[in-house]
């Protein structure tokens, strides 16, 4: 673990106070894998009009803005993070018809649609790529074309411009013969990278960003950020090589160069602040509520801090804080879930507004990294939190990673790999089909087969059963957004946390006139008995059970003694 035990003795009050919040700051984001939520026409594959069909059910359980992961028209090399074409639908998920009918739906119901915007890179079948191929007029350089070196061992073979690796392994440069060049891809061969040195392709993606702000979508997920903008090359056109890491010997292996010249590049700051700049200019000359920012990035914090802004420029509303998903699993102890909320909260100025994220599609699901006992933990750490929380379908019913054979791999990041190390980089497991109900194909689908396999679990697991149940995790899911929805004290008050020993944290949230909430949440397999009332002073001598994990024997309304509470294994408690 990053995070040292130092930090026990951790308590901290952080203000949290807005005079009055927009919409997002509170907000409950929830992202949708579309391939894998609802199928309506039974061929396997997740849709727009299953996505409509389910969006009474996201209204009930109280999410207020959903993210639709990319629904452009696609090759489906990267399933649809490889775009052909930023203003149609790819036809798997239905016509842009049913785009129109699944926003107005989402209107009515008071749920703000936010689409994937992926702006460092293109399908290598869009015609801007295709274009500069062919070097049109105006498109010569929307890609990062380089002439590469010649071949002291073969006079009839280029090298590529340098040593730079591609995420999904492999040298970042594919010899294009048509064009006579190399040209950059930070992610697949197929997905080629933008040059945004050329001030043509910026003023393209605004026009993309019209397109779809036009339609009523209320603002972008913007995703892969930190790779926007590479360095230049020097007076001689060389870019430089990255040097070694030493985390890995595998050479094919992205990690196995430092990233120093591809991502994170001041440049890649300057376009957040352009992109809000942009979304804050169509607000201002069409009304309406604000088009909010999310910005994917994993960079280190002092970075992702300048994504907020500076004293000149707005930037992200939301740039995510994957914190908790990259420090902490199975093995943290309370320590370190303190020490992570304080890397943000102390890091970011009081006047912006905090996020937390605990899984998407990219990462291992929350019941598979932390452990099952964690999941209503995590969720209640997500929403007692201040700020807007981010939820990825199926954690809110504690969806497990399902174990995938290499033969039904289809993740490019796994593929590209072998069958010995496929599972260090393969997604699939986390992308597997929503589960609804005990019905064929965990009622995804009336299909045969389904693009991913379904969890075996899911007769057990599913909405349906924990609708019914007196105490599951979809109603534990349920309560802690309706507390935040109607607490003041969630939505303004200030924040303190402590772990209160090894074992045990406790977050908190207080504000004058309103009541008092503490989350307890134990992290560990052995009961816990802790003295809240050493710890914060402020805390009332007796408060009730508002919310309690499914593995507590304790009842909503329960009063308890807060002097000394001892927490079953991994049972966590929300108290007002």
């Amino acid at each position: 673990m990053e995070m040292k035990l130092s930090v026990l003795v951790l308590a901290l009050w952080v203000p949290t106070i807005f005079s009055q919040s927009d919409w997002w700051q509170t907000g409950q984001f929830y992202q949708i894998y579309p391939r894998s939520f609802k199928d309506s026409n039974g061929d396997g594959i997740g849709d727009l009009n299953g996505i409509r069909e389910k969006l009474s059910y996201l209204k009930d359980i109280g999410i207020t803005a959903v993210w639709l992961s990319p629904i452009y028209k696609s090759p489906m090399k990267d399933f649809g993070y490889d775009i052909a074409d930023y203003k149609d639908i790819q036809p798997e998920y239905g016509t842009m018809a049913d785009f129109d009918a699944l926003l107005k739906r989402a209107n009515e119901l008071g749920i703000k649609l936010i689409m994937d915007l992926v702006p460092d890179y293109t399908s290598d079948l869009l015609d801007w790529f295709q274009k500069s191929v062919n070097r049109v007029k105006g498109y010569e350089d929307f890609y990062i074309w380089h002439d590469g070196y010649p071949d002291p061992k073969n006079s009839s073979n280029r090298l590529p411009p340098n040593n730079w690796l591609s995420v999904f392994r492999g040298s970042a440069w594919k010899w294009n013969t048509k064009r006579q060049q190399f040209y950059l891809h930070q992610f697949l061969a197929e997905q080629p990278e933008l040059n945004y040195r050329n001030p043509l392709v910026l003023e393209a993606m605004k026009d993309v960003l019209t397109f779809w702000l036009d339609k009523g979508v209320a603002g972008f997920r913007v995703d892969s950020v930190p790779y926007i903008y590479e360095v230049r090359p020097d007076s001689k056109g060389r870019y430089p090589d990255e040097p070694k890491s030493g985390s890995t010997d595998d050479p094919d292996n992205f990690d196995y160069l430092k990233h120093i010249f591809t991502q994170d590049q001041p440049e890649t700051i300057e376009f957040v602040y352009l992109i809000r700049a942009f979304l804050d200019e169509y607000k201002r000359k069409h009304g309406g509520d604000t088009r909010v920012f999310l910005a994917e990035t994993y960079s280190p914090i002092k970075i992702i801090m300048q994504y907020y802004g500076n004293e000149t420029h707005n930037g992200a509303h939301i740039p995510f804080n994957f914190n908790f998903v990259k420090r902490a699993n199975a093995t943290s102890k309370a320590p370190d879930y303190a020490a992570i909320i304080s890397l943000w909260m102390d890091n970011m100025p009081k006047q912006y507004t905090a996020n937390w994220v605990i899984g998407n599609h990219d990462n291992r699901r929350v019941g598979s990294r932390y452990g099952p006992g964690m999941i209503d933990a995590m969720n209640m750490l997500l929403m007692l939190l201040p700020g807007a929380s981010v939820t990825y379908n199926g954690e809110e019913i504690g969806m497990l990673d399902v174990d995938i054979s290499w033969k039904d791999t289809v993740d490019p990041a796994a593929c590209n790999s072998n069958p010995q190390i496929y599972q260090q980089f393969t997604r699939d497991p986390e992308r597997t089909p929503f589960q609804w109900d005990d019905s064929k194909n965990a009622g995804f689908s009336t299909g045969n087969k389904t693009w991913l396999p379904i969890h075996p679990n899911y007769r057990e697991v599913n909405v349906k059963v924990q609708q019914a149940a007196a105490r599951s995790h979809l109603k534990v899911f349920k309560d802690l957004i309706q507390l935040r929805q109607t607490s003041k004290t969630l939505q303004r008050g200030e924040l303190k946390y402590k772990a209160l020993n090894d074992n045990v944290l406790a977050v908190q949230r207080s504000l004058s006139g309103s009541n008092t909430i503490l989350l307890l949440m134990n992290v560990s397999d052995k009961s816990q008995t802790v003295y809240v009332q050493q710890w914060s002073a402020t805390i009332p001598a007796s408060m009730k059970v508002r919310i309690a994990s499914v593995q507590s024997k304790r009842n909503a309304n329960e009063t308890l003694k807060v002097s000394s509470i001892t927490l079953d294994p991994y049972e966590s408690l929300v108290l007002e």
